[in-house]
């Protein structure tokens, strides 16, 4: 087990401790809005795992590092980039495929640029529900720089993740 899963687990345990000492049945109640919000995305999650496991046997790890490795970092952010514009899915269906890539050999600066251009730009979001909501000068006041800023953020992370790594 890592530290996040640790972290996770003592998280868990902590709210156990203050919901059995608020009122007994705080936990059974906890049991049950947690099952079904799985029940909400339970589909999404298989989904995204099947989606990652896809990718894991269909892209070799070779090509994979070509396309979205160090070497060539100009070029894999600009892949990162353009796969987070046009991934569809939520955090469920995109955070297991990050992790899929992460895990066979891409860098880590393109792949913050897809999921920095994945969460601050969403195609149907901002038809769906921005612009009618909000209407369009703010929905592309909004828009413009979260298509502009994911490539800067990947540079920068990519540099930072280097720091760390140290």
């Amino acid at each position: 087990m890592d530290a996040s899963t640790w972290i996770l687990l003592g998280l868990v345990v902590a709210a156990v401790i203050v919901a059995v000492a608020r009122d007994v049945s705080l936990p059974f109640q906890a049991v049950a809005a947690s099952s079904r919000l799985l029940r909400g995305v339970w589909f999404d999650l298989a989904l995204g795992f099947l989606l990652a496991g896809f990718i894991e046997v269909l892209i070799p790890p070779q090509v994979l590092r070509h396309w979205l490795g160090g070497e060539r970092m100009g070029q894999g952010i600009l892949i990162g980039w353009a796969a987070g514009l046009a991934l569809p899915g939520g955090p469920y269906v995109f955070f297991p495929v990050a992790a899929n890539l992460l895990k066979n050999g891409a860098a880590a600066g393109p792949l913050i640029t897809l999921l920095t251009a994945k969460t601050l730009v969403s195609p149907i979001r901002m038809l769906t529900y921005e612009a009618p909501l909000l209407g369009w000068p703010l929905t592309l006041a909004r828009c413009i720089p979260g298509l502009l800023l994911p490539p800067l953020l990947g540079l920068l992370g990519q540099w930072l993740f280097n720091l760390f790594k140290r």
